[in-house]
């Protein structure tokens, strides 16, 4: 009996952000308590403690809206971080900076918590994309092996559409052809036909 009730609690703990409930409800515990502290201890005393002991207060139940109702995490977190950086002005330092630092941190983890089973599922999804690729990478071997089984029975491969890598042919220079002779130039000495010298 007392392992089904840890296995519940556990279950309960990990389908809502716990810590950061826990963390803004301890934040808002703390800066509530400081202000009916003995007057040595306060910075703020009477009706200047107001508005700690309603800070203190808005945060616990934003801390309680976390963990009775996850859907509302996110906009819990973001007025949890904001309330716990106002009450560093309003509130006696936020509680000599420990109300504050609690505050922020509660808000962050609320905002950032992602449901166990949207993860749990996500892995999931990821697992099976990564076995249909390897189905599909053993369905194309399969293929390959087989064309090449046809190949060996006398049958005509498909031709291939990537080119052959062999060596690439050898260029030959190409030589301009040599101007004409114009009528203009004279002849050269040794083209004179009765050997006559200029």
């Amino acid at each position: 009996m007392l392992l089904k009730r840890r296995q519940r609690w556990r279950r309960w703990r990990r389908s809502r952000p716990f810590w950061g409930g826990l963390f803004a409800i301890l934040a808002g515990a703390w800066i509530c308590v400081l202000p009916l502290a003995p007057l040595k201890i306060m910075l703020q005393q009477g009706v200047a403690g107001i508005p700690s002991v309603l800070m203190g207060i808005v945060m616990v139940v934003l801390g309680l809206t976390a963990w009775f109702s996850p859907p509302q995490r996110g906009l819990a977190g973001v007025l949890t971080t904001v309330i716990a950086t106002a009450a560093l002005v309003l509130s006696n330092l936020g509680g000599f900076l420990i109300g504050t630092l609690l505050g922020i941190l509660g808000g962050g983890l609320m905002f950032a918590w992602q449901p166990h089973a949207a993860r749990r599922a996500g892995g999931v999804g990821a697992a099976g994309a990564t076995g249909g690729a390897h189905a599909a990478g053993r369905a194309d071997a399969a293929g390959r092996a087989g064309d090449a089984g046809r190949a060996g029975d006398g049958t005509e491969p498909a031709p291939s559409l990537a080119p052959s890598p062999g060596p690439a042919p050898a260029l030959t220079p190409v030589t301009a052809p040599a101007p004409p002779r114009s009528a203009t130039t004279p002849p050269t000495p040794h083209s004179d036909p009765q050997g006559a010298q200029p």
